[in-house]
This record gives structure tokens, sequence and C-alpha cells, in this order.
């Protein structure tokens, strides 16, 4: 944890109070804090300050802003995933919040298990998406979106995110152009389930507006995956 998450609620006086379970605990266990330490904390949604603490008790530690500093830029991407196994969509999420993505959408395909929908992980992405501001010292959360119709999703939804200035690339191994790297513009990307999207799937999607674009020829992990496409594409 690079920096403590509060809500905006808990910071209307001029002392805040961070008071989460397992925030206290990771703050006494981990770092051991001591009143008059310094500590960064980011509003959700917000600003990010540097703090110091002024008081500790047992449910509570009390801090109080002493500047502004900067949050992290995002990514200007939009992440589109097939569903993943459950325990790897709480790995994607944090990751992608890591990375700074700036919105994500988790879609079903023809290889996506119906019953990963069912998963309980899905109402707990707020919880993973906090772990993954906390990491990556950021304070704006993406916006996820969730389609569980391909189809309407490709033809209805796809093409109102791909333009001449916000391209989109499918990753793809059955194709000969390769994926672009360190691009200076705005893209979506989509990335099939562990087996692949089927062709169907993917003439559609190249049909309205994607570029299926190749990585080489090795079968790669989701959670693999898309640090290596995000690298690629948005190293200097």
């Amino acid at each position: 944890m690079n920096i403590v998450l509060v809500d905006e609620r808990q910071t209307q006086a001029d002392v805040w109070k961070i008071t989460s379970k397992r925030q206290l605990e990771h703050l006494h266990t981990h770092l051991e804090v001591k009143i008059g330490d310094t500590l960064k904390v980011g509003i959700l949604q917000g600003k990010r300050y540097l703090t110091e603490i002024v008081e500790i008790s047992e449910n509570s530690i009390s801090i109080k802003p002493l500047h502004e500093e900067t949050v992290p830029e995002k990514l200007a991407v939009t992440l589109i995933v097939a569903m993943p196994r459950p325990k790897v969509l709480r790995r994607l999420i944090m990751d992608s919040v890591t990375l700074g993505v700036e919105k994500i959408i988790l879609l079903h395909s023809y290889r996506v298990d119906k019953s990963y929908w069912q998963t309980p992980f899905l109402q707990q992405l707020d919880h993973y998406i906090a772990l993954g501001l906390e990491q990556a010292g950021d304070t704006i959360a993406p916006k996820i979106e969730i389609y569980k119709r391909f189809k309407p999703f490709v033809e209805d939804i796809l093409p109102t995110l791909i333009s001449d200035e916000c391209p989109a690339f499918v990753a793809h191994p059955y194709v000969e152009d390769k994926m672009p790297s360190a691009i200076s513009q705005r893209c979506t990307i989509v990335i099939g389930p562990e087996g692949g999207f089927i062709p169907y799937e993917i003439d559609l999607l190249i049909k309205n507006g994607c570029q299926a674009v190749s990585l080489g020829n090795r079968i790669i992990r989701t959670e693999t995956v898309i640090p290596y496409v995000l690298g690629r594409l948005f190293s200097s």
C-alpha cells in the first residue's frame, strides 16, 4: 500500500481520520507508524496529499494535510477483456488499475464459461480497484462496464469506441500484422479468453472496426498478456 485511499466524507474537517480496519492493520503492522510520521493519502476520485499523523488510537489514525501532490496520469486506453476465470479476474482488475488503465470492459464470448458470471468476485470489484489504486498511488478509479452478450456489444457499442484518433486492436496469434509499439494516441485493446476468440468472433470484431494484430505465435495467459501489451503500446 503506497497511498492510503479515503472517502471524501472523511476529509470534511481540518483533521482527517483513517478508520478502515484493513488500512489500520497495514499501517500498524507493516509501517509501524507513529505520531509525527508523514503519510501519503488520496481522496477517492479526487486529490492526493502528503499528510502528518497527529493522533493514534485503537480504532483510528488522525492526520492533517500538509500539501497537495500530483496524481499519476492514466493510460489513454480502453481495455476490453473476455471474462476470465474468477481467480484471474481479481488479479486482472488489480493489475490493470495499477498500470493506469482508463476504462475496463468485461465481455462474454463463446469460450467463456457461463459460470464465470456467477462469481462473487464481480460484487467485490470496488475492493480490487481500491487495492490497485493504493498500490499505484492513484486516486482516480477506472470506469468498468460489463456486457454479457458478444454480438450486440460488438455491433452497437464497439464502433462508438473506435475512430481515426482511437484505433482498436484485437490480439490474435494467427495473423501476420504485428501489434504496434510506442504509439502516441488513445486506443482500444481487445483481449480474448485463454482459448482465444473463435473465427466468427474475430471476423465480427474486424468487420466492426478492429485491427487484428499478433504478438507472435505463443498463446499467452490473460493476466500475462495485458501488462505485455500495455508496455509495448505505451513505452516511450
